[in-house]
């Protein structure tokens, strides 16, 4: 089955495509590309959990909209079949506690621009099952990166996949990652902290370390899973209430997100690792959790596998849903039983 996944994280890098070829032994990435979103998205998008609901909702749809047609443009670069369209939609709000989370980007918008089936909607039905509603790659983790102990993706938020002695597949949301690094990149008009360089340049301020590394989260038991509200509300004040300059904050941060990498791999003997996202090219955090974890042989893939995991992933759990089979797993998210979730926005037929 030819499916486009879509993701769109909360780094705000852009919106990720990968056209797939899909079937119930692997998959084939066949194209894949990156389309940035303009500063008046990226304003929209940082800023849409303080606006009205009006502002909310209008947002949703001319995301859908928008996002339709960057897939036309895509389809016209990578000509082909398609099947099917999976959209992981922008997280607006996750506050699994209190069984909501939102991710805009309106399936019928995406449908009737494209003409194409749409799956999106992928973390409701598990959040209403008493689940996390994250993370969602696990299951493509297992059907399609085994060969690895444990497979470590690296973007807005770290998270973490493994399978448990058991059999049965553990993941969880590690921390915050390129969602503070680029934050703090942002302050001196830089997108991200390209190799890491700022970092390297600064020094860790350890009172800050201390104080990050004690936030509570980080103590709570599994499942578990972070959201931008999180990060605003515990993160974000105290990373900016320290008079330091950029380089020492992108230091201390970079250090912070090194340990408590390295925690959850030690935790769990994890002896090789798969890192993909765009904090995996970011060499200078690279080193720190190599650093940390000297046993561990971590596995930097291809640029396509590196910025296209979880497209590709989303791709796979919409065959998975136009299937009929579970794609969310209750082992990783604490949902009451394993679930297919996905909405489904359809396509129209000609008279």
């Amino acid at each position: 089955m030819y499916i486009i996944g879509l993701m769109s994280g909360t780094s705000l890098d852009g919106l990720d495509l990968a056209y797939c070829n899909i079937n119930h032994s692997g998959f084939e990435l066949l194209a894949a590309d990156t389309y940035p979103y303009s500063a008046d998205w990226i304003k929209c998008l940082s800023s849409l959990e303080n606006s009205s609901a009006y502002q909310y909702a209008l947002a949703n749809v001319r995301l859908g909209h928008y996002i339709g047609q960057m897939v036309n443009r895509f389809r016209l670069e990578h000509p082909g079949p398609v099947d099917a369209i999976a959209s992981h939609g922008h997280t607006i709000f996750h506050q699994p506690d209190l069984a909501l989370t939102t991710q805009i980007g309106d399936g019928d918008a995406i449908a009737a621009e494209t003409n194409l089936p749409v799956v999106f909607n992928f973390r409701n039905l598990d959040v209403a099952l008493g689940g996390q509603g994250a993370p969602l790659v696990p299951i493509g983790d297992r059907l399609l990166f085994s060969k690895y102990d444990a497979c470590l993706n690296l973007g807005g938020i770290s998270n973490i996949s493994y399978e448990s002695p058991s059999r049965r597949r553990v993941a969880f949301d590690i921390c915050p990652c390129n969602m503070a690094l680029n934050h703090l990149a942002r302050q001196v008009n830089k997108p991200y902290d390209n190799n890491g360089l700022m970092a390297r340049s600064g020094a860790i301020n350890h009172a800050l370390l201390n104080d990050l590394d004690s936030l509570d989260y980080y103590r709570l038991p599994l499942p578990k899973s972070l959201g931008k509200e999180w990060f605003v509300a515990n993160f974000l004040p105290l990373i900016s209430s320290r008079q330091l300059s950029i380089p020492d904050l992108l230091r201390t941060v970079t250090e912070h997100i090194a340990k408590q990498i390295a925690w959850a791999v030690k935790g769990n003997q994890i002896q090789t690792l798969l890192a993909t996202g765009g904090g995996a090219k970011n060499n200078f955090l690279m080193a720190r959790i190599q650093a940390l974890i000297p046993g561990c042989k971590i596995t930097i893939p291809s640029d396509d596998i590196i910025n296209y995991k979880e497209a590709i992933i989303f791709a796979l759990l919409a065959f998975l849903r136009l299937q009929q089979r579970n794609n969310c797993l209750s082992s990783v998210t604490g949902a009451r039983c394993d679930n297919c979730g996905g909405d489904i926005a359809g396509t129209i037929y000609p008279a």
